[in-house]
């Protein structure tokens, strides 16, 4: 079985981990820095959010340049000194590779930019507007079209995503190269894996007709996703880049389905896992990200028994439950408040006993909860301050539009990591690049490090479990149906044990679905059995099975 299928992936997003420099920004020094920390949790690799050369519009996801350090996060000694320490403590490291895009101060944009004829032109997809507007009528992720006139030449640019992050042309055989010689760069450093970046619309639709959807989610996967090419591009890299490197990749998969998403983990010419958004869109309207919907649990079990049976047939999946896009985990799925504990650690039992790799983002170990913003101008995030000029063009109220945002808001994930009560949450000695959550007084690592009950120990004791059981790393995945429509339990089982996962996804007591009595008891977020199944009460237990 390959490393990737074993491991547990500990996401990184550098700006916030730790600022070793006290310029109020997290860097690479502040992860080595607190290598001993992540080895602790016993993960075997950690994915690193970009740290290339950047303006910095979207977290680092419109690159300048794509062989650089981005100055502020450090240099490429601090970055050979970071793979050197990884490797040192037998763990793998992921970078983040950007595909779709590029920033537009790149030097092959500002060169496409200049006229029609220059050679870098066809980098990018450049279109003459229709009827005095964009050539289309597709949105960005980010709100507003997803076209922008440039007056140099009169024509528009495809920018899926922000303004600043032009979309790259990959029918081009050149940038097809030119970013195969960029990966091959960073496996040549010691890399041992990539994250592959919105990896679904590299491929675009020819002539870029209407889109004819209404809800946004719907465009993604129909219009803006699985391209016609996307296969083809995807065994490309896998030949020239991927195997001779012999790289793990994990593809960010928005817009992906259960149908389709297998065509994509082809053993001879696909990914080696995916991500799918099944679940992280589920609370969305169809206005997107700040357009809620409730979810009920019911919903949430059937995305992951349909996922896991997509999977259980050929390639593998990465379960995740935040990362630095997405709320906090505790605050989106669990109860932050009255049982923050209990559903924080009900959570990691989730993840870690799924079938599938699982990703924890920085933070959800200790429970790290949503940031509540007071106004959309404490936002550092361009995606919110983008949509705030769209809800105020739809007529939508501050206090509104804040509710929205302190639910789904990006700015939720990415505050610095809350290492002690101290000020700035031990992060920095000096105010960092975004506002601290003032619950770090009472939620932060050095609190629960020595304290067996904590959810920090939780989770360490969750993935050695997790190591130590065939069942749950290799075994197969059976939902066990229940009456009561908040309980979510599910089987693991291998030739000779079965792991049973007990979950109350609610705040309120529930009757237990089993009987227990037979059953050993392997870990639970409660000390005591109870005649009932307490408010987001977690447990596994464990069945011997003979042949």
């Amino acid at each position: 079985m390959s490393w990737h299928k074993r491991a547990v992936i500990y996401q990184i997003y550098p700006r916030s981990f730790y600022d070793s420099n006290n310029d109020g920004v997290g860097d690479l020094q502040g992860v080595i820095a607190k290598l001993d920390y992540i080895q602790s949790l016993g993960v075997d690799a950690v994915w690193l959010n970009p740290i290339y050369k950047s303006p910095n519009e979207d977290g680092g996801y419109d690159v300048s340049d794509f062989y650089s350090i981005q100055p502020e996060l450090g240099t490429m000694e601090d970055f050979h000194q970071l793979v050197a320490g990884l490797h040192l403590r037998n763990m793998k490291l992921i970078m983040d590779m950007v595909l779709n895009h590029s920033s537009d101060e790149h030097p092959w944009f500002q060169q496409s930019r200049l006229s029609k004829e220059n050679e870098f032109r066809d980098f990018y997809f450049w279109l003459p507007g229709k009827n005095g507007g964009p050539p289309n009528n597709w949105k960005s992720f980010f709100s507003g079209s997803a076209w922008q006139l440039d007056g140099a030449t009169n024509e528009y640019y495809l920018h899926l995503f922000s303004g600043k992050q032009p979309d790259l042309n990959w029918d081009l055989p050149t940038v097809r190269e030119e970013m195969k010689k960029i990966m091959r760069f960073w496996a040549n450093k010691g890399v041992d894996a990539l994250r592959l970046d919105v990896i679904t619309t590299i491929s675009k639709r020819p002539g870029f007709p209407n889109s004819d959807q209404t809800d946004f989610n719907d465009t993604i996967r129909k219009v803006y996703a699985n391209g016609p090419r996307l296969k083809e591009f995807v065994a490309e890299l896998r030949r020239d880049v991927f195997d001779p490197a012999q790289m793990v990749t994990v593809g960010e998969g928005p817009g992906i389905s259960p149908q389709n998403a297998l065509e994509y983990l082809d053993n001879e010419k696909g990914l080696s896992m995916i991500f799918h958004f099944g679940h992280m869109f589920l609370d969305q309207g169809s206005g997107g990200r700040f357009d809620p919907r409730k979810w009920s649990v019911e919903e949430f079990k059937r995305i992951f028994e349909e996922w896991d049976r997509a999977f259980a047939k050929q390639g593998w999946g990465a379960v995740f439950l935040g990362n630095h896009d997405f709320a906090r985990m505790v605050s989106r799925w669990g109860n932050d408040k009255e049982y923050h504990v209990q559903s924080s650690k009900l959570l990691i039992t989730l993840l870690l006993a799924m079938r599938g790799t699982p990703f924890i983002f920085q933070g959800d170990e200790i429970g790290m909860t949503n940031l509540i913003l007071s106004s959309v101008n404490q936002s550092r995030d361009f995606e919110t301050i983008n949509g705030w000029r769209t809800a105020q063009k739809n007529g939508k109220s501050e206090k509104e539009f804040l509710e929205n945002i302190n639910y789904a808001g990006r700015d939720n994930a990415r505050t610095p990591f809350q290492w002690n009560d101290q000020a700035n949450a031990g992060f920095s000695s000096v105010p960092p690049w975004m506002m601290v959550n003032p619950n770090h007084t009472t939620i932060n690592a050095a609190a629960q490090e020595n304290d067996r009950d904590s959810i920090l120990n939780y989770f360490r004791a969750m993935v050695r479990i997790r190591k130590n059981s065939i069942p749950l790393t290799e075994g197969q995945y059976t939902t066990i149906e229940c009456q009561e429509k908040n309980l979510y339990v599910f089987e693991r089982q291998s030739d000779r044990e079965k792991m049973i996962i007990i979950l109350n996804l609610s705040s309120h007591e529930l009757e237990w679905p089993l009987d227990l009595t037979n059953h050993e008891k392997i870990i639970g977020n409660y000390e005591e059995r109870h005649p009932r199944i307490r408010p987001w009460e977690a447990m596994i237990i464990k069945k011997s099975e003979s042949r």
